[in-house]
């Protein structure tokens, strides 16, 4: 997997939903960051973009996973300040403040997939409703 297909990708894919700048810039920033550890920690791995509808919404779907060694304990690599690679420790918990829906399945020795979702505009049934 390139980190620079990955980010190209995903950018023109966020565009032609028609993702604001801002929201493009989020989930290139978060597919980074998963991108990056699939390929550092995960020896490697894949990338699957699906495009979604519901109802007037346009989203992406992204899945990365990888055959590695997974996550021993996956609420503390969520958690800020948590690093196993010498880095700021905000990976995959900024990665998952950056997009609308995130999902992680690891196991120790059966590797990692990381789904995470981004909404052109915010589907109904997740809109905060106003008191």
């Amino acid at each position: 997997m390139d980190l620079a297909w990955v980010r190209q990708h995903v950018r023109q894919a966020a565009a032609e939903l028609g993702f604001g700048l801002v929201e493009q810039t989020k989930l290139v920033t978060a597919a980074s960051e998963l991108a990056r550890n699939t390929l550092v920690h995960g020896g490697g791995g894949e990338v699957e973009s699906t495009v979604l509808e519901n109802g007037l919404a346009r989203g992406l779907r992204l899945t990365f996973s990888d055959e590695g060694p997974g996550i021993a304990d996956v609420e503390r690599a969520l958690s800020d300040g948590y690093t196993s690679g010498g880095g700021l420790g905000l990976g995959l918990g900024g990665a998952r403040r950056l997009v609308h829906e995130f999902t992680i399945d690891s196991r120790p020795g059966a590797g990692t997939a990381v789904t995470v979702i981004s909404w052109s505009a915010v589907p109904p049934h997740q809109r905060e409703e106003s008191p």
